[in-house]
């Protein structure tokens, strides 16, 4: 006769006999990846900062991973449609998302979106950060930040401001800036920087603040100019040009950062082996040059690190964009 003490312990000797198989199969799974190539997402069209960081990943984790690593780019609503395309993506390391600050921070705090930053996504590590730029086309009479804000006073209404996507940071450090500045601009948005420099040189914007490295290499052109800096230190490669806090605005500053992330409940092994080649490979001099042609500090931080960096951001920008009653148009 089998007892219920008896038909206990078998049970708990099948489960514990299952759950080691399956940790197994898992580890085993772990130590062979990745056996395949992967896929990094990018939110916005090519062209812009994020798609030049996460073409500059894929090619070093290809080196370091011995998989190719591949880019796709898929523009739309913000980043939001990218994001939650990853966050409901099998979490197995093949696809991941090369997350700009804007879609996983900003973005929920100004719209319903369907994923969870925090409970959907899990940090790799950051690639890189950068302040942004305020450009103006060569038709606005400013050379500066003042002059820039004295011209626009005079014609309210009268000229239109770009932005990356409604709810990006182009987005929210213009909108910043036009509300602290008190000036009437109207916003136009764009499926990422790409587009929105494009109209910007055309002269069907007056003002864009976009990355360093999509301005920059078009100011040889003469149909634009770059007055001023977002952060709170001027940026390297500009060394005379004002931040916007030292144009008589001060304790305006705004960041971004891009950095890569995977579906949550992806195995930690996976996770980690990424982030070491991330930070191995932004600590490379080709890398380290090009991320700086781009205006970017490279970063290569770990995942609890991005971790920290993600939980500050999302109450720091929530904040930001209550306080400035700022909504997806």
């Amino acid at each position: 006769m089998i007892t219920p003490f008896f038909k206990r312990r078998t049970f708990l000797a099948i489960a514990g006999l299952s759950a080691w198989l399956l940790s197994a199969a898992v580890q085993a799974q772990t130590a062979s990846w990745p056996q395949k190539p992967i896929k990094i997402i990018v939110p916005f069209a090519a062209g812009g900062n994020t798609d030049g960081i996460a073409r500059l990943a894929a090619e070093r984790l290809t080196q370091s991973l011995g998989q190719t690593v591949l880019v796709e780019n898929k523009a739309g609503a913000g980043g939001a449609i990218a994001a939650d395309f990853v966050a409901k993506s099998a979490p197995d390391g093949y696809t991941l998302l090369m997350a700009a600050m804007p879609v996983l921070a900003i973005l929920p705090a100004i719209s319903k979106t369907s994923f969870d930053t925090l409970r959907d996504f899990a940090p790799i590590s950051i690639v890189g950060s950068n302040p942004f730029v305020m450009a103006v086309h060569k038709s606005v009479p400013a050379n500066n930040v003042r002059e820039f804000a004295d011209y626009i006073k005079k014609n309210p209404g009268k000229f239109n401001y770009a932005s990356g996507g409604a709810g990006s940071v182009s987005h929210l450090s213009a909108a910043l800036f036009v509300k602290r500045a008190q000036l009437e601009m109207t916003h136009v948005s764009y499926k990422g920087g790409g587009p929105a420099v494009t109209d910007l040189i055309g002269g069907q914007v007056q003002m864009y603040f976009g990355n360093l490295s999509e301005l920059a290499p078009q100011v040889a052109g003469g149909q634009i100019r770059i007055i001023g800096v977002s952060s709170e230190q001027r940026a390297r490669q500009l060394p005379d040009v004002r931040t916007v806090a030292e144009s008589g605005f001060p304790g305006f500053k705004t960041l971004t950062w891009n950095g890569l992330v995977a579906p949550a409940g992806t195995p930690p092994a996976v996770i980690n082996r990424i982030a070491a080649a991330i930070k191995e490979a932004v600590s490379s001099p080709d890398a380290l040059a090009r991320l700086t042609q781009m205006g970017v500090d490279p970063i290569g931080d770990t995942p609890a690190q991005f971790a920290q960096t993600i939980q500050a951001d999302l109450a720091t920008w929530s904040e930001a964009a209550k306080a400035s009653n700022l909504k997806i148009e």
